[in-house]
């Protein structure tokens, strides 16, 4: 769950199990900024101070390194409910995705709608 313009930052961690292979990481919702990408193991002391907070890539996909990482930046300001994943359909099936909820903000253009008048309500029959 995050609070609506909240600040989020997400690190992907690409890591070799059986075979190295670049992950492209999707989130459907927002368009985010790449601030950081790097070989290895990402360390949160150092590697944040190889971000690009300048003019960083404004992105919906990113690839994530074979044995490396990525950090993404995005405000949190569009409610609702939002798929993020590897766009590797294999991956995605083994569990390599996620849900991040977004919360209500407080004035009605930060609310997600609800359903319009002519939609009928679900039933349990």
């Amino acid at each position: 769950m995050i609070n609506y313009g909240e600040g989020v930052e997400i690190v992907f961690q690409g890591t070799s199990i059986i075979a190295d292979e670049k992950h492209p990481m999707h989130l459907h919702g927002f368009i985010f900024y790449l601030v950081g990408i790097g070989s290895g193991n990402f360390n949160s002391t150092t590697s944040p101070t190889t971000y690009n907070l300048v003019d960083p890539q404004e992105v919906n996909t990113i690839g994530v390194p074979k044995n490396g990482w990525a950090a993404i930046r995005f405000v949190a300001d569009n409610p609702g409910v939002w798929f993020m994943h590897c766009h590797l359909e294999r991956h995605s099936r083994w569990g390599m995705d996620t849900v991040l909820i977004v919360r209500n903000g407080n004035t009605s253009e930060s609310t997600i709608r609800g359903p319009p008048a002519y939609m009928p309500p679900c039933s349990n029959s």
